[in-house]
Order: structure tokens, then sequence, then C-alpha cells
């Protein structure tokens, strides 16, 4: 079994055309503040570490930063945790969240599924799946059978979701099977998405 964090899984969906946020690492902190200020405020750092598979129960991801002070406090803090290789800094960006995924089944073979994502992943438990490969209409039906649709539709004004973005990428998902067929797992969490766009933030793969 190999498993792909965030940089190598990253560097290969980008390969594979998906819409990967940039991202840079470092674990300087003097190169960390040129990143910062070239990108410009708000940023989020995340821990970067071989061992390190969930970054927020160890209390490695912290977002919205807006000035060279809580930076540096950040980096502070994510240096002490177990496992610590380097940080990952990105734009700080805001949207909805969804969980995108696919799963080898010894029974059914691959099934892709969406979800509502981040840190409640598990706690709302509203997913949808199929077995791969999907059609369009098959990753339509699963954007509207999720409780989450009616918050990416638009509420109180707000703009609806680039749907046909979400859709895509889950057909993207589902023809990674015919490419690399022993993906025993990818997780896409989250996804972020916007009236405009969806953007990758973190993503994990294991293969057989």
């Amino acid at each position: 079994m190999q498993i792909l964090a965030e940089k190598e899984a990253e560097k290969l969906l980008e390969k594979e055309g998906f819409p990967v946020s940039p991202r840079e690492y470092t674990n300087n902190l003097d190169i960390l503040k040129k990143i910062a200020s070239r990108i410009s405020y708000p940023v989020a750092l995340k821990v970067q570490g071989p061992k390190i598979l969930h970054k927020s129960d160890v209390g490695g991801v912290i977002i919205d930063i807006r000035n060279e002070q809580e930076l540096e406090k950040a980096f502070t803090k994510i240096k002490k945790i177990k496992g610590y290789k380097e940080v990952v800094i990105q734009k700080y960006q805001t949207g909805n969240l969804l969980l995108i995924g696919l799963k080898k089944d010894p029974v059914f073979g691959h099934t892709v599924l969406v979800g509502s994502g981040g840190i409640y992943t598990e706690i709302l438990k509203d997913i949808s799946l199929r077995i791969c490969p999907i059609t369009e209409k098959d990753a339509e039906q699963m954007i509207r059978e999720l409780k989450i649709y009616q918050v990416l539709k638009g509420v109180r004004g707000e703009k609806p979701a680039n749907f046909s973005k979400i859709k895509e990428v889950l057909l993207k998902i589902s023809n990674l099977t015919k490419k690399y067929p022993k993906i025993k797992e990818l997780d896409i969490n989250p996804l972020i998405i916007t009236d405009s766009n969806v953007s990758v933030i973190d993503a994990r793969i294991v293969f057989e």
C-alpha cells in the first residue's frame, strides 16, 4: 500500500487537470513572510508531514491569518506539532465546502462520492455515492441528493454555486479509475465552492 499525502497527491491531481489551489512549502519563517507578502493577506497555513493525515485533529490548520504577527504566531504553533516537516501556505479562500472521494469496494469496484466537506464531514454524514463510471446526469443527481444542496443553490441573496464545475470534478474523479485502477481511496476535502469556481484545498490518495 502506498499513501500519497497532500504534497504528492495534489501534484498528481494537478497533472490530471484538477483545479488545485496554488500553494507553496517552506520551513523557514523569513521565506514564509516573503511568500505571504507576495500573495497578500489573508493566508492559511497547514502542517505538512508524511505521517500527519488529519491536520485539523492536531491543530495543524490555521486560517484567515491577516498580518505578519499572526503569521509568526501560527508558524510557531505548527512547528511544535509531532511529525512536522514544513508548512503549506495558501491564499485564504472562503466558500462552501464539499468532500469529493473515491473508494474501491471489493464487490462493486470503484465508487465516487460527494458530500458536505470540511471538519464536519464525519458528523453531518451528508453523502451521496455512485458506482463508477458515472455520467453527467449521475453527477447532477448526486449533488441534488445532498442536504447542503439547498445552501449551494444560494440562500438569503447569495449567488448559487458553480454546479458545472462541481460536476466536472466528479466526472474527472470517476475517470481517474481508468488510468489509475489501483487507487484504493482518494479524498479531496475540502473542495471550496464559489459562484464562479471550485478549488482543491487538500487531498490524499491511497494506492493498493
